[in-house]
Parts: C-alpha cells; structure tokens; sequence
C-alpha cells in the first residue's frame, strides 16, 4: 500500500506540474468561493493522499457492523425502502385527519403529526395568551376528544407515527396511547417516535415552558415509561433539524445533536437505567441542506461518532444500542417564496442527500411551505418526489453509495474531528444544560446565521431566483385555504369536553399530578389519569407551572 501510495504522490506531483498549470494558465478557474453552505473550503480534488490516515476496518467498516459508518442495516435500502413519511397537521382535528387519509392513499407509509403553536406551549386554544393562533402551525389539541378525532380511522397497528411535541410531550403522547387503550390496540405492537427533545428547545427553537432540570425530568420519565410498556415506540428523537433551521452549519448541528443526545443518555442512567435497556429505541432527527456531499459526510459522520461514544463512555453492549437511527427532513430555510416551483429542485436534491445518508425515514418539504402551509397539489408532488427517488433513480440498489469516495470519506473525517472539539468545549462549560444557560449554543448559531445571511446579502452566495437570476412573475400555483369554521367547532367540542366530563374525577387526577410533581415518581401514569379523565393540555400544563416555575432564557449580547 505504501509503495502504491508513493507511486500515486509522484502522479499527482507531475500532474500538478504538468497538464493543471498548463490548463490554469490557458483558462483560470471560476472567480467563487469553493466552499460548502457551512463555509468549510473544498479543495480542487481528492485523492488516496487524503485518506493516508484513514484506517478501512476502523474508520469506515462495512454496512451493519461497528463503527456503522455505512449504515446500520447489512443490505441497505435493498432490504426494505425508508419510510416516506410527510410531516402534515392543520387547522382542526377533522381537517388534519383528512390529509392523513390523503397522505396514506397517495402511498405515504408512516405518518407524522405537526401540532399549532397553543398545543405546543401547553395551552388551551381559548387561552387568552395565544389568541389567533389556533392551527396556524399545525393542529390543534386541547383534551383526547381531539386526539380520538384526529387518529379516527387510522390504523395504528399498522402504520407508525412520529409526533413533534416537546415541553408537553409526555402529555400528548398519553392521549396517543389513551386512544390506542380504547381501540384495543396494545401499547406493544405501537410503532412511531416522539420528538420530546427538550434540550434543542433552549438551543434553538424556544418552544420551552419549564427550568431545564424539570424537563429533563419530563424526558426521562417517558425514555424510563416506554422501556416498560412500548418496546417499539422512540421516546425522543434529537432533534438537529430547528438546530440547523435556526442558522446552525452542518458541524454544528452535528455536534449540538449529538451533545444533546450523550445528555440524555447520561440522565437515563443517573436514573439507574442500563443503557441497553433504552438506547436501542432513541432515534435522530436531522436536517437534509442544499450541499449535497456535505450532508451526506454529515450522517456518516454522525453514525460513527454515536457508536463509538456509546461503546467507550457509556460501556454499551448490545449492536442496536451503537445504533443511530434517524428521520431527515429537507431544509425548510432553503425554501423560498420567489419562483416557488424551484422548491421542487431544492428539495429533490435535498432528499437525494439524505438517502445517500441512509436515513430511515425522510419528508421532503412542498414548493409552498415558504408562502403558507402545503396544499394538497404541493403535498403531493413532495411525496412523489421520494417515490421517483426510490423507484426511478436507481440510489436504492447498493448501500452506501459514495462510500470510499475520496472526498465524501475526507469530509466525514472532517466532520468527527470538529465535532469532537465542540464537545470538548462543551465539556468545559459543565455539560449541555450550563452551557444553555451561559448562552453557548444560541451565541454560536447566531455567529454562524450572520456569516450566511452576510454572504447573501453580498451576493458571495448565490440563491437562485433571490440574488440570482430573480424575475418579477405572478404566483400560478395553488394556496392552501383552511376552513373558517373549523376554529368553532374546535372551541364548541372543548367547551363541550369541559360540560359534560367528570368534573370531581378530573380536580382528584389534577391533585394527584401536581403530588406526583412534587415528588420524585415517574409523571406518565399520573399524565395518562388526567388524559383519561379528559382534563385539557392547558390544565395539566398550569399544574406543571406551577410545580416546576417557568423558564427564562438569559440574554445573550
């Protein structure tokens, strides 16, 4: 190897000395800024010399064994396709139920439920504080009935779900599981994810209600829960996705994910749970950007990292617990309202990195989504996008495509090696939660959004249809409209809830929340009691408060 590797650097140099100044000298290359979105510079060519460092057996592996650089599935995609599941919810219950319907028939295989921003603060929607906002976002839900309507006929043995939810997710999970008790399906043959990544909240998203420490507590008792009683249900998925939505490069949202992720873990066990009880069932939530190989080096990167780290500082032992699983959505901020059909474009190339990734689940955002929430021709084109991509592109017949590619194998080593100097500094803050609260990860994602909106504000970087090539055209495509009736029949079927439920059973499973709150126990058979009993979102969350106080995030200038 050593001979052949010194036969190569002899090519290379005659090479550069030869037929590149030869060829520069007659046309000099392009006046850009070779660099990936992130701003990481991308040399003219790669070679074997790069990968001089590279250990094959020990850095790269081979698909479905450690370190599970090139997946963790042996076969690939050749196996089974990854779920296609579009992240929808509107309006009403009833509304968001029918897209589902939609959804399912157009050939989606996993369902995953998008809530407004009341039910995600933990809100009633007749709360005075989010007035106006009811199924802006998402839908609404306030009590179970919303959530039996919602779920109405689908069939959730079958199918699996994901839920994005955080501060209450524990909450909104139990009316899942309260509906799957009714229909007699049992809590072990459920499949989905919940997100419940409280910590990505303080990051980036600021979808928080309680002090850091109460809501880990909230995470734990879920991970703690679905150990128990849902062997097939993810009870948090870490979240980089609003991490990098919210201006975060590709390494940071690989290191601020995955520091978030150890954090959990680390609190599980603190808890006394063995690690290979419940690390097997955590899964991941990634962003899918416009640089192609970059986020491809960003998964294969991120898979590494996760296996080695549970194995060497959390002593895991079973091959599925060194598993990092994950879900991809295409970038949203990509997205933008002029010339919307180049959405279309973005996000096919930004699907095409996440599968060349090997990512177990994707949704590829609509050409819409920058102008309001997708209608059901853009919906439809998203979803066909992942089915060209899986059964016309020909991606899907080997597994890890560009594995050994000079480059791709550069930036994923690239990658690590950044990754692994956040998490030292992050180490030197004290953790995750006091670098929170010392405004690390938000002042190093505000650093990162002004560099890129700088460059295009310049015009260093190009946005199609934005600061390139822009024309002045008339919208042609189609607007969702919602239906103007459905936030009254929302607030008639809560105040309807509210008249004719048990009102004593109710104020009994309140009280006992708000005990069990101020204890020690685990919250979800006390949340599952309230659900049951029909006590609304807004009402256990204003026990939460308070028991628990209200976060406020320090200002960071």
């Amino acid at each position: 190897m050593s001979h052949n590797i010194n036969t190569f650097r002899e090519a290379y140099d005659e090479w550069e000395r030869t037929l590149l100044r030869s060829t520069l000298e007659r046309t000099p290359e392009r006046d850009a800024d070779f660099t990936t979105v992130s701003g990481t510079p991308v040399a003219r060519l790669y070679t074997p010399l790069d990968l001089a460092q590279i250990d094959p057996i020990r850095d790269i592996g081979l698909p479905g064994a450690y370190p599970f650089t090139r997946g963790v599935h042996p076969t690939g995609y050749r196996g089974k396709l990854w779920t296609m599941r579009m992240f929808a919810g509107f309006g009403s219950a009833e509304e968001t139920n029918a897209r589902f319907r939609y959804l399912l028939d157009q050939g989606q295989t996993g369902l995953s439920i998008a809530f407004d921003m009341p039910t995600l603060y933990g809100r009633d929607t007749d709360d005075p504080l989010v007035a106006g906002e009811f199924g802006k976002c998402g839908v609404a839900v306030s009590s179970l009935r919303d959530m039996e309507i919602l779920l109405d006929g689908l069939p959730l043995d079958q199918v699996s779900t994901s839920m994005t939810i955080n501060s209450p997710a524990a909450i909104i999970w139990a009316m899942y599981l309260a509906v799957a008790e009714q229909r007699g399906v049992p809590w072990n043959q459920l499949r989905g994810t919940l997100q419940n990544d409280i910590l990505k909240e303080y990051i980036a998203q600021n979808e928080y209600i309680f002090p850091p420490e109460s809501s880990m507590r909230l995470v734990v008792d879920t991970i703690e829960f679905a150990t128990h009683h849902t062997p097939q249900w993810n009870p948090v998925s870490i979240s980089g996705y609003h991490i990098r939505e919210a201006g975060a490069t590709a390494v940071q949202e690989l290191a601020f994910t995955l520091a978030d992720g150890l954090a959990y873990v680390a609190a599980a066990v603190e808890r006394g749970l063995n690690v290979d009880e419940f690390a097997p069932r955590l899964s991941f939530f990634f962003n899918a950007h416009n640089d192609l190989f970059e986020e491809v080096a960003k998964y294969r990167a991120a898979r590494r990292i996760w296996a080695r780290t549970l194995r060497e500082r959390f002593g895991a032992q079973n091959p599925r617990s060194l598993w990092l699983r994950f879900h991809a959505q295409t970038a949203g901020c990509s997205l933008t309202a002029q010339q919307p059909e180049n959405n279309i474009v973005r996000t096919a190339l930004q699907a095409l990195a996440a599968v060349l990734g090997g990512c177990q689940s994707l949704h590829t955002n609509s050409m819409d989504e920058a102008l309001a929430l997708p209608s059901e021709k853009a919906v439809t084109i998203a979803l066909r996008t992942q089915q060209i991509i899986a059964e016309e592109s020909g991606v899907a017949n080997t597994v890890d495509p560009l594995g050994g590619s000079y480059f791709v194998e550069t930036l994923t080593s690239r990658m690590e090696e950044e990754c692994l100097a956040y998490f030292r500094r992050i180490d030197d803050l004290g953790g995750v939660i006091p670098a929170i609260r010392r405004g690390f990860f938000q002042a190093e994602i505000a650093d990162a959004a002004y560099r890129f909106q700088r460059e295009v504000d310049t015009g260093r970087r190009g946005v199609v249809g934005v600061n390139r090539y822009a024309a002045r055209a008339p919208l042609e495509i189609p607007i969702l409209a919602m239906d103007p009736e459905g936030e009254t029949r929302h607030l008639e079927r809560l105040n309807h809830v509210r008249a004719t439920r048990d009102r004593s059973l109710v104020e009994r499973r309140l009280a006992e929340l708000r005990a069990a709150a101020a204890g020690q126990e685990n919250l979800m058979p006390a949340i599952l009691d309230c659900v049951r009993a029909y006590a609304t979102i807004g009402e256990m969350c204003a026990v939460l408060r308070d028991v628990f106080g209200v976060y406020q995030e320090i200002v960071v200038v």
